[in-house]
C-alpha cells in the first residue's frame, strides 16, 4: 500500500537517530508518505506499525525509540477488510 507512494521501492535507506528522525527524512523525500504515517499532530498512526529490528516501537520509546547505524526500520500497514 506504501509502495507506489515511496517511488516502487521496497527499501529505503534513511538516516535518523530516532524514528522521528527518519520518518522527517521520509517526508523530505516522499511528502506523501507523511500522512499515511503520522496524523496530523505528529504521532505515529493506530494502523500503522513500526518495526525496529524485529521489535514493535510502541514497546520501545514509540516515534523516539533511537536507532543505531544499520538498524532495521520495518514500516506495516495494517490490512482490514470485510
Amino acid at each position: 500500500m506504501l509502495r507506489p507512494i515511496a517511488g516502487d521501492q521496497t527499501v529505503l535507506e534513511v538516516e535518523g537517530a530516532t524514528i522521528a528522525a527518519a520518518l522527517d527524512e521520509l517526508r523530505d523525500r516522499y511528502p506523501a508518505l507523511e500522512r499515511r504515517l503520522r496524523d496530523e499532530s505528529g504521532a505515529l498512526r493506530r494502523y500503522v506499525n513500526f518495526y525496529v529490528d524485529g521489535e514493535e516501537c510502541r514497546r520501545l520509546a514509540g516515534a523516539d525509540t533511537p536507532l543505531a547505524a544499520r538498524t532495521e526500520l520495518m514500516i506495516i500497514p495494517s490490512v482490514a477488510g470485510g
